[in-house]
């Protein structure tokens, strides 16, 4: 039986990172649950490894209330100061408040588009953006799409939402297929 190619950063690294990359990322995801996690989850990542959220993305589904955007939304002060002393979260108080303020504006997205998912898929026309990438080098830390979405989540009041973290979270979630095209997931991710 010969191993499976992945993606280089999924090589030789902690079981929980490979099973990330072989199970979730670069899968399209049309579920607005599933999407308000990545968005809340990348947030949290910004200047952190990846890999320290996967670690503790179970702690932060019980702190979030498995990341419901209508009870964050109405996380109080009091709901605030529990969260900085939970030891198994990023306790950040910036991050804490975008998170609702987040919480917020995906709801105001819901409503002015029906579901998040039709909202940000339109800026991909609804199709996913397949690359063709050899190695890790050729693939993109932003792109003018990235750009356009940063904006437009800026002016809706999002934070934490620079055109990096929106092309980890268009990686994450499918939008964009950055396997390495010698990974075994790159043709099965494909409108998956």
């Amino acid at each position: 039986m010969t191993e499976k190619i992945r993606c280089t950063w999924a090589t030789g690294v902690p079981e929980i990172y490979t099973q990330y990359h072989d199970t979730e990322w670069g899968v399209p995801v049309f579920d607005d649950r599933i999407l308000f996690e990545f968005l809340i989850l990348e947030a949290f990542q910004a200047g952190l490894s990846w890999l320290t959220i996967l670690k503790k993305r179970e702690n932060f589904r019980l702190a979030f209330d498995q990341f419901d955007p209508e009870k964050i939304s109405r996380y109080d002060q009091q709901k605030i100061a529990q969260l900085l002393e939970n030891p198994g979260i990023i306790r950040n108080r910036l991050k804490i408040n975008a998170a609702v303020s987040n919480a917020r504006a995906f709801l105001k997205i819901q409503s002015e588009f029906t579901t998040f998912s039709d909202y940000i898929w339109r800026f991909a026309e609804g199709r996913q953006i397949v690359n063709h990438c050899r190695t890790d080098q050729e693939i993109p830390a932003k792109t003018g799409l990235s750009d356009k979405i940063s904006r437009d989540l800026y002016q809706r009041r999002f934070k934490f939402v620079g055109s990096t973290i929106v092309y980890a979270h268009m990686q994450a979630t499918g939008m964009v297929n950055d396997h390495l095209v010698t990974c075994f997931r790159y043709r099965e991710v494909i409108r998956a």
